[in-house]
């Protein structure tokens, strides 16, 4: 047994074929074209362990194909003529292959290139793994001859039954070894497995070896699985989708004031490995557009916690960035700012841009002053509440455009109020300004 559990233990038939029911289930659409023969090229997107590499085999094998396997991990160009060579000749002698490329997304658009006519004209049948999204890493003519399938994560069910099925087999398995396996550390390896059934099997292999033998049995116990595991593999990829996707799961708990959430996608992400500044920035968007003036000291804090973290440094800038996602979270929201920067911007590209009114530009100059510049500007400091209502600031075809409506969260409120006042105030006083 020369092989990994992992590799012994692989399917050899769709029965045996654990999770993915909505592909290779009964009557599903990848099951019918492996059983009537009709397998087209595919790109099968999914988590490592959920079956990528063992479901190519078992197309080629069902389909009585020829079976190539590339790494694009340390494979080249040179690699692939040679393959793509071998498999035209076994196609003029009748006989086909599948060619299947782990991980096509490391492929660059050279490599891909390569393989693309021999997927047209049918001497290969491609089936690529990979877990990135193919829309952004594989080429798009070669991606629009393919079929998309997805895979998800296998369930802790069926990561027990794998477990389960490996323990009692005496032949690929586990099974003439007596291995005995607690309920508490059954539970452990299927949740640090995180769906990836090659992980759970080989730190199982890995606990038997190092276990003892008690009257015959192995008792395989949550310490030694632990040292079999060493660290919990995560799955998350900082360029990839797992960056996108738990970033903006943690920015919509921010948005949706829920700090619990929060904080939980806050540690998925740094016990991954995400660059702390990432998340920083992220969070200082967050706090100037979704918070604003609801409560102006959020983005205080937000600015503070970036500096926190620079100054402070991994591990121990988890605290400033939980603290600051907790205020974030439970403070009010407000995205008016942001409205009104997009009512403003709609304007400055869709409307004529008028000069600068002459009594808002600087008389830097006699020439300026003599030419009226800055005439008519009234200094708000010399009126009654440090406000002149009848000034214009806005350029003329504009004058009574309004941009920023305050919201009544927070701090928001008490200026809905006081610019309600001015507002009032301001249009008292339009008519006056016309006449003149």
């Amino acid at each position: 047994m020369g092989e990994p559990l992992a590799a012994r233990m692989r399917p050899r038939t769709l029965d045996e074929f654990v999770g993915q029911g909505h592909l290779v289930g009964e009557g599903r659409v990848v099951r019918r074209a492996i059983e009537s023969d009709r397998v087209p090229s595919m790109i099968l997107w999914g988590p490592p362990g959920s079956g990528k590499t063992t479901l190519a085999r078992l197309v080629a094998g069902v389909t009585s194909s020829h079976f190539d396997l590339v790494s694009a991990v340390n494979s080249g160009v040179a690699d692939l003529r040679r393959v793509l060579a071998d498999a035209q000749q076994r196609r003029a002698s009748g006989e086909r292959t599948i060619l299947f490329i782990d991980e096509i997304h490391r492929f660059n658009k050279a490599q891909q290139d390569v393989v693309l006519p021999f997927v047209e004209d049918g001497t290969i049948t491609l089936i690529g793994a990979t877990t990135e999204n193919p829309s952004f890493e594989v080429i798009s003519p070669l991606l629009s001859r393919c079929r998309v399938y997805t895979l998800s994560a296998l369930s802790e069910d069926q990561v027990t039954q794998i477990i389960t099925n490996a323990l009692a087999d005496p032949e690929r398995g586990l099974g003439s070894v007596s291995v005995e396996l607690p309920e508490g550390a059954m539970q452990a390896l299927v949740i640090a497995a995180n769906g990836d059934a090659r992980l759970a099997l080989n730190a199982l292999e890995l606990a038997v070896a190092a276990a003892s033998d008690d009257d015959g049995r192995m008792v395989v116990t949550k310490e030694l699985l632990a040292d079999a595991l060493q660290h919990r593999a995560l799955k998350y990829d900082r360029a990839g989708d797992a960056h996108y996707d738990t970033v903006s799961a943690f920015i919509k708990s921010l948005r949706g004031s829920d700090p619990d959430a929060a904080l939980y996608w806050l540690a998925r992400m740094v016990e991954s490995g995400e660059d702390p500044l990432f998340i920083v920035r992220r969070m200082v968007i967050l706090a100037a557009e979704d918070i604003g003036v609801a409560d102006p000291q959020a983005l205080v804090v937000a600015v503070a916690c970036q500096q926190a973290v620079h100054f402070v440094g991994m591990p121990e800038g988890f605290l400033p960035m939980a603290e600051a996602a907790i205020y974030l979270a439970t403070a009010p929201k407000s995205n008016s700012a942001y409205a009104a920067y997009g009512n403003a911007m709609r304007d400055v590209r869709e409307t004529l841009n008028d000069p600068v009114p002459m009594h808002l530009r600087n008389a830097v100059t006699g020439l300026m002053r003599g030419m009226g510049y800055g005439q008519g500007y009234q200094y708000a400091h010399d009126h009654a509440g440090h406000f002149a209502p009848d000034q214009a600031f806005l350029p003329n075809n504009l004058v009574g455009r309004t941009y920023y409506e305050p919201s009544h969260e927070g701090h928001e409120a008490v200026i809905a109020e006081r610019l309600a006042r001015l507002r009032e105030q301001r249009a008292a006083k339009a008519p006056e300004q016309d006449d003149a």
